[in-house]
């Protein structure tokens, strides 16, 4: 099972846990100090920079793999858990990128760990439980609505879109101001889902509006260069290999 390509860059459900667990200790070990993540991190930013294969840094696994991995990496998210539990979270700690709060780190672990296990769920062909602990998630997909443009040097559209949501359990969740000529409303999971860039919007909630529809086209709410979402029905098509 941990040798299947889990439909995100080639990578194995055995590299994506590998991918979790590391930087887990990378949020575990900026909490502790500036000091003690560059004394972590410093080497996979070396690495990444020299545009070694992203799976050199997995020496740090000590040699995991397996359900030795999976058990590894599941005793470091309870630590992780109760460690952001405790923390204030307005303390600021170092990343990759620039610096945060511990408050915005932690949901950052929790949309990465959505979003790769979404890859896990979709390569095995199983509908993932529903519940609304992914409310963070949405959030995130809401609070990047300009980054999604700025990131692309494309100009952002000036009235933000009104977000309205059903959780898995019936809540609405709502974001900015009501309008309904500028709106996604729908699904709370697909919304999730086209943030994180694992499903495409035309599959999934509907869009009213010249800058809500501009928005979810692109939307990508976690860092780094801008990603190309993937096209309609593409996860499926390699699920039942049709492509």
């Amino acid at each position: 099972m941990f040798g299947i390509q889990a439909l995100f860059k080639s990578w194995t459900i055995s590299n994506v846990i590998g991918h979790l667990h590391v930087f887990n200790i990378t949020a575990l070990r900026t909490l502790e100090s500036a000091n003690s993540f560059e004394e972590y991190f410093a080497p996979i930013r070396s690495d990444l920079s020299r545009e070694l294969s992203i799976f050199k840094k997995y020496k740090y696994l000590e040699d995991l793999t397996g359900w030795a991995l999976l058990e590894r990496w599941q005793i470091t998210s309870k630590s992780l858990s109760e460690a952001y539990a405790a923390a204030d979270p307005k303390q600021r700690v170092r990343w990759a990128g620039s610096e945060m709060s511990a408050l915005t780190c932690i949901a950052a672990r929790q949309m990465e760990t959505w979003a790769h296990g979404q890859g896990v769920f979709d390569v095995l062909g199983v509908t993932r439980p529903a519940a609304d602990r992914f409310r963070n998630i949405c959030h995130l997909g809401v609070a990047t609505f300009s980054w999604t443009f700025i990131n692309r040097k494309l100009p952002v559209p000036e009235q933000l879109p009104f977000v309205r949501l059903t959780s898995p359990s019936g809540n609405i969740w709502e974001w900015n101001d009501t309008d309904s000529n500028n709106c996604v409303s729908g699904d709370a999971t697909a919304f999730a889902q086209v943030v994180i860039q694992v499903r495409n919007i035309a599959e999934t909630n509907p869009v009213t509006g010249d800058g809500a529809s501009k928005w979810m086209a692109l939307a990508q709410c976690f860092a780094g260069p801008p990603i190309t979402p993937l096209v309609k029905g593409f996860r499926f098509a390699l699920m039942n290999n049709q492509i």
